[in-house]
């Protein structure tokens, strides 16, 4: 139970921040924002809020933000439909009632000649019986009603493909963007809470038992040599004690100011192929808020070049296909990780972040990466991609990647059952 609470709320997190993203800068573009779903599949409660939808769905596998005009229009009003209208005080259209109009006795019905609800917001046409050609006016809130729910009309200055390319582009971006800066927000929690690395090579805590503790080494000494050879920092320490299992090493410490000579034996451990040594001691952590703010990006950034990294292993074919992990593989690695301690699941959290954000930047149709490059080309050639192509474009892509998605979750429940 505890596992299945942990990614609900890690996965949680990491959809709605990115998600929240996308919908912030949505809204300062004045988009129209139809819905911000968590989850996909059947809703399981939903409640409305400034024009906006904000739905909780069945399956927790992402999440999306639905801006008018990224996808066809629910209603389209053809000649000769017969529709209620109801309006405001300034004889405006605010209802459009498309079916079921006996439920709207106070609704006046009229035959559709045309209408423009993009530009112009006006519907012309006839009372029902009659030859007179009559225009009215739609306010640019009105809503359409079919089948009794309501959904907001949105004119062109609200869709999406009305805003310029910075808009757009930032839209898009700002969802992997959040994804950056939750993570930047929990690698300085971890850093407020256990500390940060310190710079040189100073020993935090003494393992029992080990080679470290058998030397009468301390917590708090400092490592200043190996072998006569001057140590600066504890990947320099650590390379030499790896690379000498079971030999005698003479390391000088300074412990209270006074600096000693003390002699250890790292053990020989295995570790896949090869052999290494090991002393049993950890580095020393310092509690600094200032020292906490560089700590945050080298975290961020050295676990993004990690997974970019492993990204271009992937494409040039150098890691397999079987190596990615889709929700059921991250379930059971959260699992791992709850067992070890919430300060580890913070970690965890932060690093699926990254990749979150880095995988959605990835140039491929139907992600945010794909969205971007499309406004690129527009950028390069003058003009927009033809919005049925990129269209197509995007649903290949979301199709394909819901196969990788069905292979990758196939792999993760082998590994977990054979």
């Amino acid at each position: 139970m505890t596992t299945i609470i942990a990614f609900i709320l890690v996965f949680g997190l990491l959809v709605f921040v990115h998600e929240l993203g996308h919908l912030i800068f949505a809204k300062r573009a004045g988009m129209l924002a139809r819905e911000f779903a968590i989850g996909f599949g059947p809703k399981i409660f939903s409640w409305m809020k400034n024009e906006t939808l904000y739905t909780i769905r069945l399956l927790p596998i992402g999440g999306y933000v639905r801006v008018a005009g990224e996808d066809p229009e629910i209603v389209e009003l053809k000649p000769g439909h017969h529709i209620g209208l109801e309006f405001n005080d300034k004889q405006e259209v605010t209802k459009i009632i498309v079916n079921n109009k006996s439920k709207h006795p106070y609704a006046r019905v009229i035959e559709v000649e045309s209408a423009d609800l993009d530009h112009s917001l006006m519907i012309y046409g006839y009372e029902i019986g009659e030859e007179e050609r009559l225009s009215f006016p739609v306010h640019e809130k009105a809503m359409y009603v079919m089948d009794e729910t309501e959904t907001q009309i949105a004119p062109y200055n609200r869709q999406f493909a009305s805003k310029n390319k910075r808009q757009r582009a930032m839209q898009l971006f700002a969802g992997p963007m959040m994804n950056f800066l939750l993570a930047l927000v929990l690698f300085f929690i971890l850093a407020l809470i256990q500390g940060v690395p310190a710079d040189n090579a100073a020993v935090g805590t003494v393992q029992d038992g080990s080679a470290a503790q058998e030397a009468g080494i301390q917590s708090g000494d400092e490592i200043t040599a190996i072998d006569g050879t001057p140590v600066q920092t504890w990947d320099e320490f650590t390379s030499i004690v790896r690379e000498n299992p079971d030999k005698e090493l003479e390391a000088t410490i300074v412990r209270d100011g006074q600096e000693q000579q003390l002699m250890m034996t790292p053990a020989l451990v295995e570790n896949g192929d090869q052999k290494i040594g090991q002393i049993g001691v950890t580095l020393a952590m310092e509690k600094s808020f200032l020292g906490a703010i560089p700590y945050t990006f080298k975290q961020t950034w050295e676990f993004g070049t990690m997974i970019i990294t492993n990204l271009g292993q992937l494409i040039t074919g150098q890691l397999s296909i079987d190596a990615l992990s889709g929700p059921v593989g991250i379930y059971d690695a959260t699992d791992q990780v709850v067992k070890t301690g919430f300060i580890n699941l913070i970690q965890w959290t932060a690093l699926l972040s990254v990749n979150l954000g880095i995988v959605n930047l990835v140039p491929l149709p139907a992600l945010d990466g794909g969205r971007l490059l499309f406004i690129g080309v527009e950028a390069l050639r003058g003009r927009p991609v033809e919005p049925q192509k990129e269209a197509v474009v995007h649903f290949i892509g979301f199709a394909l990647l819901m196969l990788l998605m069905i292979v990758v979750t196939w792999n993760d429940i082998q590994r977990l059952f054979l």
